[in-house]
């Protein structure tokens, strides 16, 4: 196992610094509607922060399995995007400060990683650490998003819908961080916004002020909204517009609000779990106009 400290480098900020939250948003895995990615960068493209921390990427990054984008300019090599991962302290609206780790999720190293982002929490007080990110579900754009909330200690996540029995899923990072984090005494909770499975290739601004909204009230922080909400509006109107245009995909949008209602009318909820719901219509029966609606918008994102 590689020397945890070896992974990351800290920044003069570092020194004296305490903070009680670190929020972590991983993207690499499953973030439908980019939501997590979209909401830490909105807070760090709207919010006061500075560099604490950075790791070494070709240390924990495979870049043969998710290559780099460079830039090639009529003869020569523009520019690479190297790969990041970074720890930022950030102040809310109130001034108060929190971490942000944002994190191409690593493919190596996993144990270390973990190893080392303990010790970042144990220097800085953290006291508790919060994961976000988003899951497509078979549930329409027309209702309220879902929220589900986990953690590595009973009675730390808020009173949301819970999951549905016992399941085994493909690990991550953000999961092993969590779990990890249990085991050595420090609390850990998660938030995971539900995306309507249609529109989970596209960014989904709607849902990651889902997430910042459940943060702040989580961590007791003043964060703002306003552009995601607004970034939103613009997303649901294109929706509504291409949904109306084709009876297919109404219909289709339609039994899907059904089952929903039906669901949490008979459970008191406004989140739908696929466990639990009957037989839904799959992304493949949203036809071919909801696919070039997509193939349109894929990759846009709100501005701050």
């Amino acid at each position: 196992m590689l020397d945890p400290d070896d992974l990351y480098t800290t920044t003069d900020a570092a020194r004296g610094l305490t903070a009680p939250v670190l929020v972590h948003a991983m993207t690499g895995f499953i973030d439908a509607g980019a939501a997590g990615r979209l909401a830490a960068d909105h807070l760090l493209s709207t919010l006061e922060h500075e560099l604490v921390a950075t790791f070494d990427a070709d240390q924990l990054i495979d870049y043969r399995s998710r290559r780099p984008v460079m830039v090639f300019d009529k003869d020569h090599y523009e520019s690479y995007d190297a790969p990041q991962i970074q720890l930022h302290a950030v102040r809310d609206l109130q001034g108060r400060p929190f971490l942000m780790l944002t994190v191409l999720e690593p493919d190596l190293h996993w144990e270390s990683f973990v190893l080392a982002v303990r010790a970042l929490v144990e220097r800085f007080y953290v006291g508790t650490t919060i994961g976000v990110h988003a899951i497509p579900m078979a549930v329409p754009h027309t209702r309220p998003i879902g929220v589900l909330a986990h953690a590595n200690r009973e009675g730390l996540a808020p009173q949301r819908q819970n999951w549905v029995g016992t399941v085994q899923i493909p690990a991550s990072v953000a999961a092993l961080l969590e779990l990890r984090l249990g085991e050595s005494g420090h609390d850990a909770l998660g938030f995971v916004v539900q995306v309507p499975h249609y529109l989970a290739d596209m960014a989904y601004p709607q849902a990651a002020a889902v997430l910042v909204d459940n943060l702040a009230q989580s961590a007791d922080l003043t964060l703002p909204t306003a552009a995601l909400l607004a970034a939103g509006e613009q997303a649901r109107a294109a929706v509504a517009e291409q949904v109306a245009a084709s009876p297919e995909v109404a219909r289709v949008v339609q039994a899907l609000e059904q089952q929903y209602d039906a669901h949490a009318g008979s459970h008191g909820r406004q989140s739908l779990m696929a466990a639990e719901a009957a037989a839904l219509p799959s992304a493949d029966e949203l036809g071919a106009e909801v696919e070039r609606f997509l193939a349109e918008h894929r990759g846009d994102e709100p501005q701050a």
